[in-house]
């Protein structure tokens, strides 16, 4: 347990050391390490967390592009390379890159090819729904797909079924699709995308990431407003977010070990929990984070996006609040 004053780290690998340690071999210009990470990695949901890390980090350099030189029929080797063009195409959206759709259909093949030679992995169908964003128009018929509910809008919704017959309730590929519904700007969509957060955390199964869906809109919803709310205001005391950050608490922290959480889920619950002033719950999540944080969703409570400086601030008083209150015996504190 971290002390209260004690100032976090961000670290992407969080509690998976073995995971560290493929990093830090990456980093040098190595992939022996991710090869053998990747042989050992039973589960699809730490597969599809372990393989989003390393991309993210290899994408800058062509360490993925030497195994693949010298394992060309390595289905392994092959997924890493569509997770590495994959986020090399989204980066050069975000910056508005000359070579955006150059890139993205260099990712949507190789993604193509990782889905032939690993055809149970979900992993190049969560890669075909981060691309998806890419296509602001929709443009592509298999990102206008009718929607499995009504009250849902079209979308990509036959490339999530493909990521959830091989992975029911995959954490990345809801998240993608969420992430797909956002971009839209006006305050219908992002009533379409906590329509489709609420849709997918009820008909998830206790111990589901998908039940934190809801305090990922919740923040997005906030984020739009500027950030122009108090802290602790009724967008985030009022009783659905009391609600949301209990259920995401109650079906999914209690129900599951520190190895299987995504920091970045950890935070937004810390923080949901904390906004809502359940202190005593706040404190479990803090405590399971450790010495670990993510700067998301503390940086949009910052005076800009940009300072994380305030962001740690942020987190370390939430923290110790929490603590405070907890210890106090109250929830408000």
């Amino acid at each position: 347990m971290a002390r209260d004053g004690a100032r976090p780290a961000y670290d992407p690998a969080g509690h998976d050391t073995a995971l560290r340690s493929a990093l830090q071999e990456l980093r040098a210009g190595r992939w022996m390490s991710m090869r053998t990470l990747l042989e050992q990695t039973t589960s699809w949901w730490q597969w599809t967390q372990r393989t989003q890390v390393l991309a993210a980090s290899a994408a800058g350099t062509d360490v993925v592009r030497a195994w693949l030189a010298e394992e060309p029929h390595s289905a392994p080797a092959l997924v890493m390379h569509a997770r590495v063009v994959v986020e090399r195409a989204l980066r050069a959206h975000r910056e508005g890159h000359h070579r955006t759709r150059e890139l993205w259909l260099e990712a949507w093949h190789a993604c193509d090819a990782a889905a032939r030679i690993a055809p149970h992995d979900p992993v190049p169908w969560v890669c075909l729904l981060a691309l998806a964003r890419l296509d602001g128009e929709q443009s592509w018929a298999e990102h206008r797909v009718a929607p499995p509910e009504p009250m849902l809008p079209p979308g990509p919704w036959g490339l999530l079924a493909e990521a959830g017959k091989r992975d029911p309730y995959n954490r990345e590929a809801h998240h993608r699709m969420l992430q797909f519904l956002y971009p839209r700007g006006d305050s219908e969509r992002l009533a379409q995308a906590a329509g489709f957060a609420h849709w997918a955390a009820g008909s998830a199964p206790p111990g589901s990431a998908l039940h934190v869906l809801p305090l990922y809109v919740r923040v997005e919803r906030y984020r739009r407003s500027g950030g122009r709310e108090a802290a602790l205001d009724l967008h985030w005391v009022a009783e659905d977010a009391t609600r949301e950050a209990r259920q995401a608490f109650h079906s999914w922290f209690t129900l599951t070990q520190n190895a299987e959480r995504s920091l970045l889920d950890m935070n937004h619950l810390a923080h949901a929990l904390w906004g809502a002033l359940q202190f005593r719950e706040a404190v479990q999540v803090f405590d399971a984070l450790g010495p670990y944080w993510t700067p998301l969703p503390w940086a949009h409570r910052a005076a800009g996006p940009g300072d994380s400086q305030r962001a740690v601030e942020v987190f370390l008083q939430a923290r110790a609040r929490s603590r405070s209150a907890a210890r106090g015996g109250g929830r408000r504190g």
